[in-house]
């Protein structure tokens, strides 16, 4: 029962974290400046982006679920919050302030906070650790766009 009552805590910080971002980004992704910009040609259609996090944020909310049951460390704690922060920021840095080096090293200490996860709380069943997949392969995806639009703009 407490796993199932941390589930939904962290599927709402988690979902709460993604619309705090996305109302940081001021209209980001249909903005002028981003319609402008030279994107990677692996650059999703819009509606993906919504769906990718939506699923993203139940796998990670699952997987937080059995980590915090079973490790409630302050460590733990203090990662799980430095994810949340650079999550939010990175729709502001990007987005809003067109601060395209700053979304690059913000995503890429995402990213490295994500893998962190993966390598250093593996839980048994080993498959809640997999949960974790979607959320790094979407985050190297989103890593290279920034760094494509970094390098080509």
């Amino acid at each position: 029962m407490k796993r199932l009552k941390l589930f939904f805590i962290f599927l709402i910080i988690n979902f709460s974290a993604l619309g705090i971002g996305s109302w940081l980004m001021d209209n980001g992704p249909r903005s002028q400046w981003y319609l402008g910009l030279n994107k990677a040609p692996w650059t999703p259609p819009g509606w993906v982006f919504g769906a990718a996090w939506s699923t993203i944020m139940v796998c990670f909310s699952i997987y937080l679920s059995y980590i915090f049951y079973r490790n409630n460390s302050k460590k733990v704690q203090v990662i799980f919050g430095l994810q949340v922060i650079l999550n939010v920021i990175w729709n502001f840095i990007f987005f809003n302030q067109h601060l395209v080096l700053m979304g690059l090293i913000t995503i890429t200490a995402l990213t490295v906070v994500i893998f962190y996860f993966f390598f250093k709380y593996k839980t048994a069943p080993r498959a809640i650790t997999y949960l974790l997949l979607p959320y790094m392969i979407w985050l190297v995806i989103a890593t290279s766009l920034n760094a494509y639009v970094l390098v080509n703009n």
